[in-house]
């Protein structure tokens, strides 16, 4: 079970961001005394879970200088979420969406970015109306729950299918619920009434299909055109300048975790069940995903630019960005095959 605090929601993430960034900007003399680490729900959180039961951060700072240094982990709910606690200083690091620090960038004038990829995970739009075969079989009546309205990934996907698909990119928008994925999955197969689609993510969205009367209505990657970046680390650019040691240990336990979860699938598959808090996946279904080449562990930033340049043509992402760099620090430049 995770051993941290659970944030379900914070209001008013965007427009209390620009006046609380000003707010924990001020010159450090030291680095940091200890380290907040946020992440959401789901596999492909693991390597922030890998960081925090193995101790990586703790090893790296230690390398760095910085034993007496601790570290604590934090579990939110949606990038809403993640967003408010990174701008308002609660955290120093959050493993999210990309949009969500996408949003933040531009709100901020580009002060919070990200310092690496996690992962590029297809993300399912199932449901259990069996009237639904494609977008244009939604209606009024019907609910489709996703981490955060607007602004998560799940969010932006399914703005892209509807542009695609209807034509207009916001006609799904009033159907959509903030639901993080246990609590949507529980929903949608109680039949409740709730919500009867989510747009999910690994393993919630395979546990989902698993169930008699659930379908899949599209993968992200059948609107992306293949994988692209869904979670990321970020940080602020102020937290950035004045604890360079810091942001070097952990993105060194991050690429640790990422080559534990590449080299030791098995292993890796193990972990998860043990330190999760799942109860909906086994061991050998984890297993599968983590050897399903369309589920990516990778430092790598991919597809930036489809998601961002959408989103600041529907007006969420408030700046332009000219090139993929524009969302990340340099640490993640000469990333080959990055983009």
């Amino acid at each position: 079970m995770f051993r941290g605090k659970v944030v379900t929601g914070l209001s008013g993430f965007i427009f209390a961001g620009a006046f609380l960034l000003g707010a924990v900007t001020t010159p450090a003399v030291a680095e940091v005394s200890e380290v907040k680490i946020a992440m959401q729900y789901g596999l492909g959180h693991l390597p922030v879970m890998v960081m925090r039961d193995k101790k990586l951060v703790e090893k790296h700072l230690k390398e760095e200088g910085l034993g007496n240094t601790t570290t604590k982990y934090f579990q939110l709910a949606g990038s809403a979420a993640m967003n408010d606690a990174l701008l308002s200083g609660s955290v120093d690091f959050t493993s999210g969406g990309l949009t969500g620090i996408a949003t933040l960038w531009g709100a901020s004038k580009g002060r919070v970015k990200a310092l690496s990829a996690v992962n590029a995970f297809p993300m399912y739009l199932n449901t259990i109306n069996p009237k639904i075969k494609s977008l244009k079989d939604f209606t009024p009546a019907d609910k489709i729950a996703l981490p955060a309205v607007r602004v998560s990934p799940q969010a932006i996907v399914l703005g892209m299918a509807a542009q695609k698909e209807l034509g207009d990119a916001t006609k799904l928008d009033s159907l959509t619920v903030t639901m993080n994925h246990p609590d949507a999955m529980a929903a949608l197969l109680s039949k409740s009434g709730a919500v009867n689609s989510h747009l999910g993510f690994s393993p919630y969205q395979e546990a989902e299909l698993k169930h008699p009367g659930v379908h899949r209505v599209f993968s992200s990657y059948d609107v992306m055109g293949g994988p692209a970046t869904i979670v990321v680390i970020g940080t602020r650019q102020d937290f950035y300048d004045q604890n360079p040691k810091t942001v070097k240990a952990v993105l060194a336990a991050l690429n640790d975790a990422l080559a534990f979860i590449n080299k030791d699938k098995e292993g890796a598959a193990k972990f998860y069940i043990e330190n999760s808090g799942d109860k909906s996946s086994t061991y050998d279904e984890v297993l599968g995903l983590l050897k399903n080449p369309e589920i990516i562990f990778s430092n790598v930033p991919s597809g930036t630019m489809k998601f961002v340049s959408f989103m600041y043509e529907r007006g969420i992402v408030k700046q332009k960005p000219e090139s993929w760099k524009d969302l990340y620090f340099p640490t993640a430049y000469n990333i080959k095959g990055a983009n």
